[in-house]
């Protein structure tokens, strides 16, 4: 005989939990207590709920369960950035960071366990996808970081990239729900403005975003600016090819009026030369990008893409900046723990 599989207790509403506790006789303060317990506290188990009887949590514990995950390992880098790897209930493995700078601390998160986008340039690309996240998994990852700034840094995260393993927009309810808890005053409360949602290009899932009105900034990882490059380094584009991403990044935009920033890792070779940029330019143009990201490669075992030299990328940014393109480059963080862009694939100690 089947044992019952109790309810994960994070799924659970306020409503829903004010509903269960007035079916037992109790007070529905108590929902309240146990909700705030389990998302503005991010509590590991039901004996950390100090101001319930120890009757009413071991109830719990027999009616529920709770699986938030565990800091399996951390690393520090030389810069300052903290790489940690989680684990889940299920034994998986997944990666985040945090990234310190003077004016912000910032949380790169995961959404799923694993990528099936096979992008040649991203370590996350060659593992296998297990599942997606729950959203009370993203979520976890946000408080458990959010400690790391405030014991580490004594700042609280000021803004959360979803930049980590995975394809968000591949796990759509479950990311759009967890920024719902991130951003909501009974959760962690943090503004939509300051998150921002990386794809690499999922055309009718950004459509989506802009028919459901999100808040949150959105970006592209364009990384070639033609359809053959791009087909060659990232696989996804051959189902949703440069002209349906513009497309759907204008009817974002046209809808949210949100922010959106294209990024474009510089590959020596590939797509790093003046006639890239130009068309690069072309796209910027068609496009109601606020931002440029021009980002540096940083290396993976198993390809031999390598990053350009200092003059070939300031050459590449100047001529962005001359065609008015807000271009930016972004330095590496984190690379001496493979905590930097692309490199993140459960490697840490």
């Amino acid at each position: 005989m089947k044992t019952a599989v109790k309810p994960n207790i994070r799924h659970f509403s306020l409503p829903e939990l004010k509903e269960y506790f007035e079916k037992m006789g109790d007070k529905k303060f108590r929902a309240i207590q146990v909700y705030d317990w389990l998302w503005k506290v991010n509590v590991q188990s039901f004996d950390e709920m100090t101001n319930l009887s120890k009757e009413l949590r071991l109830t719990l514990a027999e009616k529920f369960t709770l699986t938030p995950l565990k800091v399996n390992a951390t690393q520090f880098s030389s810069d300052g950035t903290i790489k940690s790897r989680f684990i889940t209930v299920d034994g998986h493995m997944i990666e985040g960071v945090l990234i310190p700078t003077e004016k912000r601390n910032t949380a790169c998160i995961s959404s799923q366990i694993g990528c099936s986008l096979s992008c040649k340039f991203c370590a996350t690309g060659k593992m296998e996808r297990k599942r997606n996240l729950d959203f009370d998994e993203i979520y976890s990852q946000v408080t458990l970081i959010n400690q790391q700034s405030e014991k580490t840094f004594d700042k609280k995260l000021s803004n959360i990239v979803f930049m980590g393993m995975g394809e968000p927009l591949l796990n759509y309810k479950n990311v759009l729900r967890a920024i719902e808890k991130i951003t909501a005053p009974d959760g962690f409360g943090m503004s939509p403005k300051r998150i921002t949602v990386s794809t690499a290009g999922v055309a009718k899932m950004i459509k989506q975003l802009g028919d459901d009105g999100v808040k949150f900034n959105l970006a592209l990882s364009l990384h070639a600016a033609n359809d053959k490059k791009r087909n060659e380094i990232m696989p996804i584009n051959e189902t949703n090819n440069i002209a349906e991403l513009v497309d759907a990044l204008n009817y974002f935009y046209e809808k949210t009026k949100n922010d959106i920033t294209l990024e474009y890792i510089l590959l020596k070779g590939v797509n790093d030369t003046i006639e890239d940029a130009d068309d690069l330019i072309k796209i910027y143009r068609k496009v109601p990008t606020h931002l440029v990201n021009v980002i540096e490669y940083n290396s993976i075992e198993g390809e031999k893409f390598v990053k350009p030299d200092e003059d070939t990328t300031q050459s590449f940014t100047d001529h962005l900046a001359k065609n008015r393109v807000n271009v930016r480059v972004r330095r590496s963080r984190g690379k001496d723990i493979d905590a930097a862009c692309g490199q993140l694939a459960n490697k840490g100690k």
